[in-house]
This record gives C-alpha cells, structure tokens and sequence, in this order.
C-alpha cells in the first residue's frame, strides 16, 4: 500500500484570538492547505488542521500524520477511548474540551488508516520531518495573520 505524509499544525495570535492552520501533505509530491478562523484557540487549530490533513489525503493510502501536539497525538490514540466511554467527560467529569472537532477527528481516524507520530516543533535541522514540520507552521502562522486583517 503507497504512504501518504502528513504534516499538521495550528497557531493562534492570543488564546483565544485569531487562529490558523496549516497541513502539508506528501504522495508524489508536497501539497499545501492552510485556513483560518476567529476567535479560536490554539488546540481547535491543531486539531483542525489534523482534520484537513486526513480529508486531503486519498482513502486508499495509509497515512503517517505528524504533528507537534501532544493534545492532539494523545487525545487521538489514548484519551479519546475514555472519553467516549465515559460519555465525553474527562476522568475529573467535565465536559471535553473542543468535543465537536474531537469527534470529527475520531470517525475520519477510524475511516482512513492513520499512523499518527508526534514530531519536535521548530527543529533548526535539514531533515524531512523538520523541513515539512517548518512548512506547516509557517502555514498556519500566516493563516493566524490573514485572520487579524
């Protein structure tokens, strides 16, 4: 089965504030997408952005989604199992946080054939990982500031 790579991440000018999203995503070459919204924050970009990047991606392929979220790469792969169990509370039983964008995620995760792995952010390095990790943030960023206009 061909890979696709996916590289994710959110930004945010002010928590909440103006927010952007950024993917990058590799079958024979890079794709970029980017977003934004208002009055957001920075985990409803980073999820958002994990959103688009699954959507973009062909359904026939597995996907190696990288991202430099924690929130998003634990959320996805431990918390969510808990969550949904416990009727979406948290394990204190309050409600979680950003439930919409958390479901959203869930079913395209159990759609698509996801390999998820969390990458350092703003790495000063020549590696694949770091370069298309940058592209991605930088992405977002601007999506961050085209919002503010």
């Amino acid at each position: 089965m061909k890979e696709t790579k996916v590289y994710t991440d959110g930004a945010c000018s002010g928590n909440p504030g103006s927010g952007g999203w950024g993917v990058v995503v590799i079958t024979d070459k890079p794709y970029q997408y980017s977003g934004s919204e208002e009055n957001t924050t920075n985990n409803r970009m980073e999820l958002k952005a994990a959103i688009m990047g699954i959507s973009k991606s062909e359904i026939s392929r597995k996907i190696v989604l990288h991202t430099d979220s924690k929130y998003v790469k634990d959320g996805i792969t431990s918390w969510i199992k808990n969550w949904k169990n416990n009727n979406w509370l948290t394990s204190s039983r309050k409600p979680v946080k950003n439930q919409d964008l958390w479901q959203e995620l869930d079913t395209l995760n159990n759609k698509y054939d996801v390999e998820w792995k969390w990458v350092k952010a703003h790495q000063d390095n020549s590696s694949e990982e770091s370069r298309f990790n940058n592209m991605a943030d930088e992405l977002a960023r601007n999506g961050a500031l085209e919002c503010k206009d």
